[in-house]
């Protein structure tokens, strides 16, 4: 039989990259595709630079892709769906690891904070905004954090909203406590994909940046979270503390929302009147089963 550890790296390696398994093998065939996408983006009206915010909408909304995921397809319903309503809508590709084209989300979280100030930076110079707003899917609710408290991005940020966030990491239902039983498979999952492994509940980036508070002063944060989700586990750690903290769970305001972790941020309509309800309280709405055909 083999070592444990020999075993290991094929199985972990299966599973880390079971959402990769389309990745193009020709990169100049990804990049046609990732040119292609972006394209995309432009002519459903976001990440059009020569936007301008209005009067009713004054700060851009920046989308922050998750885990595995990308700029486009991780917003091909809700990024429309703002532009609709008057915001000027942009979003970006961040931690690309060496080889894997248009799967992304995958590198150090810190350094993909970097790659979000950056972003931001662009985006305000373009449209002229002091301010904007981020939205973000799973790790792209809690990659920004790290900008926030760190990057100083809490000056150039106005409101978070947290769509199924890891901001406390996640069990993965109690799987994440087996890989103490498997020797090497913490060095594997960090070398492989760092930014799972510092999802992982009880990471050191995560002590890092949980330490001292959830929040920083000045940026009002949106949680939005489903009791079905299967990713980030138990569904209550996503939720934030702090004074300026709004946790919703989306079956509070629709008990027949069966919303699970990707559907939540891809699709869900009611999660997405939440969220133009963070961005503009002053014109919020209540929220309900109605609000999936609104």
């Amino acid at each position: 039989m083999l070592p444990w550890k020999r075993a290991l790296r094929p199985l972990a390696a299966l599973l880390l990259a079971a959402a990769a398994t389309a990745v193009p093998v020709a990169t100049a065939q990804a990049e046609t595709q990732a040119d292609s996408q972006a394209e995309s983006a432009s002519s459903r009206g976001w990440n059009d630079y020569s936007c301008k915010p209005s009067a009713a909408h004054p700060r851009p909304v920046v989308l922050v892709h998750g885990t595995f995921a990308n700029g486009v397809d991780n917003w091909l319903t809700l990024a429309p769906y703002l532009v609709n309503r008057g915001y000027c809508v942009f979003s970006l590709d961040y931690g690309q690891l060496p080889g894997v084209p248009l799967f992304y989300g995958l590198g150090p979280i810190d350094r993909s904070a970097e790659q979000l100030a950056a972003f931001v930076d662009k985006v305000l110079a373009a449209t002229g905004a002091a301010e904007t707003d981020l939205v973000g899917h799973s790790q792209g609710g809690l990659m920004p954090r790290y900008y926030l408290k760190f990057l100083g991005g809490a000056a150039e940020v106005h409101t978070f909203v947290g769509i199924a966030p890891s901001n406390h990491g996640t069990t993965l239902n109690g799987l994440t406590n087996l890989l103490k039983y498997f020797p090497g498979a913490d060095d594997l999952l960090t070398t492989a994909t760092p930014a799972l492994a510092e999802q992982v509940a009880g990471s050191a980036f995560l002590a890092k940046l949980n330490a001292g508070g959830d929040t920083v002063p000045g940026v009002s944060y949106t949680v939005l979270a489903t009791r079905y989700d299967e990713v980030v586990t138990p569904y209550r750690s996503q939720f934030l503390s702090g004074s300026d903290v709004h946790n919703v769970l989306i079956q509070d305001l629709c008990p027949l929302d069966l919303s699970e972790h990707a559907a939540i941020g891809l699709l869900d309509r009611i999660a997405f009147h939440e969220v133009t309800n963070a961005l503009d309280p002053a014109h919020a709405t209540a929220t309900t089963c109605l609000s999936a055909v609104g």
